[in-house]
């Protein structure tokens, strides 16, 4: 037993100021002084920061094991600097004590982050800090595969360690729908109930209530909940439930396999357009971040006059209701809003259509899926995930710079980077880490840290820190071979 017992251990790694992810844009070490956060080791904030400090005492207190009051007099100081960037920070680390100052509460807030990541042994120096995009985003498909709202919130917690701050979720799909509409109850109850999903595997829905936990829960944290409702393609789960929205009026019957391109509204019938600004004006009322996105990706069976006519009546509808619509890069084809931002998704090198989207005002956020698509396998071996954009290991979906992945898409065109993550394979919240970890860090990274501190060596190791903790915490992550693990 004593012999299990040795093996079992972790021994503590030696950190240095910049071990954390994402890289900081800054770091000067002072490796003379250091300050250990032990239990009883006091935080003071400002009132603005009240919420930020209670969770910062809270994460401290799992680490040191004891309270950690809050009050004044603290040797761990919260303040603000309204001459930093909004989500910048500022944070200096001596032997006496800990400052850290934030341009608002949400910088404060990435600054803690970066003390837990060091946390209990703080190496001495000062960190200046402050992201590249202001667009940090993750995704995640609840619609072919549905994830309760408590799971949700704990991937929100897992997400925020590396300073995401969106969180896409895919509502709505041919396979299932995942939230409900008031006056349209047969969205959730034949399509959001049992039998739906990929494979009939994934029944389930989110109630407005449980949507406004979500959001408010995501808002605690800094995070952004971007809602998206699918149109015009991926609609079965919606003809499936009301057969008056298909074009002859007849029922169609449910779909659980992982086919694409097959379902369109039809953007010839009042009827779709009444029922879309329902649905967009209920998400609207219900998601106070300032985007929804309406998808417009793989409409294969609508035809291209269709598709114009129909983006020309939604497109607008989410700026009626106070957002900035977001859709997938298929949009670009069509005449936007000013306000309307194209999310790149494809594997190609070049897409004139968002070039063109880009070159006439509009942001651009960068999901290429050979880069960032979290459901793609690692390798071969993987043992879930698709493969049709290629195997995309650790190390690809680091070493790829977004100002450069498109011609004619310049970084002053970009609003930030997201990495989706498609549940056709999923199955459980252990499928989701597996599939996320250990890549979402890389993408993080590439969405905070500018190119000049990026180094993949140096990357690697920071990465393999983190396999105690994940340990510690149940996180089923990828052993990728990639990482020298401890």
């Amino acid at each position: 037993m004593e012999k299990q017992f040795r093996v079992l251990r972790v021994r503590p790694l030696t950190k240095r100021l910049g071990d954390v992810i994402p890289h900081p844009a800054s770091v000067r070490p002072a490796p003379a002084a250091s300050f250990t956060i032990t239990e009883g080791t006091g935080v003071t904030a400002v009132p603005e920061a009240a919420g930020v400090a209670a969770h910062l005492a809270a994460e401290l207190a799992r680490v040191t094991g004891g309270t950690i009051p809050i009050g004044p007099g603290g040797a761990i100081r919260l303040e603000l600097d309204p001459s930093l960037p909004a989500e910048g920070y500022t944070c200096e680390i001596t032997d006496d004590a800990v400052t850290l100052r934030g341009g608002t509460p949400q910088g404060l807030f990435w600054g803690v982050q970066t003390l837990l990541q060091l946390a209990p042994v703080l190496p001495g120096g000062v960190i200046e800090d402050a992201p590249r995009y202001e667009y940090r985003g993750a995704m995640l498909d609840i619609a072919r595969h549905f994830f309760t709202a408590d799971e949700i919130k704990a991937h929100i917690d897992l997400l925020v360690q590396f300073k995401i701050n969106h969180l896409h979720l895919h509502l709505t799909d041919d396979q299932g729908w995942r939230l409900e509409i008031p006056g349209w109850p047969k969205l959730t109850e034949i399509s959001g109930g049992a039998g739906t999903g990929v494979d009939g595997a994934g029944p389930g829905f989110l109630t407005l209530a449980e949507y406004t936990g979500i959001v408010d829960y995501a808002a605690a944290r800094f995070v952004t909940i971007v809602p998206e409702i699918d149109m015009p393609g991926h609609v079965n789960a919606v003809h499936h439930a009301y057969p008056e929205l298909t074009a002859d009026g007849q029922p169609v019957p449910q779909r659980t396999d992982a086919e694409v391109g097959y379902s369109s509204l039809v953007a010839g019938k009042e009827e779709t357009y009444a029922f879309v600004e329902d649905v967009i004006r209920t998400v609207a009322d219900v998601t106070p971040g300032p985007y929804l996105h309406i998808g417009g990706d793989e409409c294969l069976s609508t035809p291209a006059e269709d598709y114009r006519a129909f983006l020309g009546r939604v497109l607008p509808l989410p700026g009626k209701y106070g957002k900035r619509a977001i859709g997938w890069h298929e949009i670009a084809a069509v005449e936007l809003p000013e306000t309307a931002v194209v999310q790149f998704w494809r594997i190609e090198a070049t897409d004139d259509d968002t070039a063109r989207a880009a070159a006439d005002g509009r942001r651009v956020i960068m999901a290429p899926a050979d880069r960032t698509y979290l459901d793609m396998k690692y390798d071969a071996d993987t043992r879930i995930g698709l493969d049709w954009a290629g195997h995309v290991d650790v190390r690809r979906s680091y070493e790829w710079d977004p100002a450069d992945r498109l011609p004619g898409v310049p970084e002053s065109a970009l609003l930030g980077v997201e990495a989706p993550l498609w549940s056709e394979t999923l199955r459980s919240v252990a499928d989701v880490q597996y599939l996320t970890f250990p890549r979402l860090p890389a993408i993080a990274e590439v969405a905070w840290s500018p190119r000049s501190v990026r180094d993949w060596d140096s990357f690697r190791t920071r990465l393999a820190a983190f396999a105690p903790r994940w340990a510690a915490a149940g996180v089923s992550y990828h052993p990728s071979a990639e990482i020298p693990w401890p």
